[in-house]
């Protein structure tokens, strides 16, 4: 057992929600600081580094703008710069695409693209035949068994 617990300290990793699970009252800032709060990291860095995140997703000049005040490919980004503010190898996404209209969805996986290409490994679920398509290997799962590997 400890063991096992021991690897998950080591392995690291961002959740991307299809419902981007922001806080309604505070800011895109303030929802891309939350994972540093839980690691005690200083308010000035944690600041810092949240507007970093955000200005490597084309989200700079929003920070101060609370959910209600962004669309929803905006409100995605923040989500993906929360998954990416502690730095993880691995970003798990649930149906990143799949609230958003069809240019705010090529943005998001031009995002994802970029993160791959920088040596982040990304598992991205998804029903979008679209979306699959742009990934480096495709693995389909059918009622709980594994049908398909593709890899490009």
């Amino acid at each position: 057992m400890m063991m096992n617990l021991h690897l998950l300290e080591i392995i690291q990793f961002g959740f991307v929600f299809q419902g981007f699970n922001l806080l309604p009252k505070l800011t895109a800032v303030e929802n891309v600081e939350l994972p540093l709060i839980y690691q005690n990291v200083p308010a000035k860095e944690r600041h810092e580094r949240a507007t970093k995140a955000l200005e490597s997703v084309g989200l700079g000049g929003r920070i101060d703008h609370k959910p209600s005040e962004l669309s929803g490919g905006q409100q995605q980004r923040v989500a993906i710069a929360r998954a990416l503010i502690t730095n993880p190898p691995l970003i798990l996404a649930d149906e990143p695409t799949g609230n958003l209209d069809t240019k705010s969805g090529k943005e998001v996986m031009e995002i994802f693209k970029e993160l791959n290409k920088n040596g982040n490994t990304i598992v991205l679920i998804t029903h979008d035949n679209d979306v699959a398509a742009q990934a480096k290997r495709i693995v389909r799962i059918q009622d709980g068994k594994l049908t398909e590997v593709a890899d490009k």
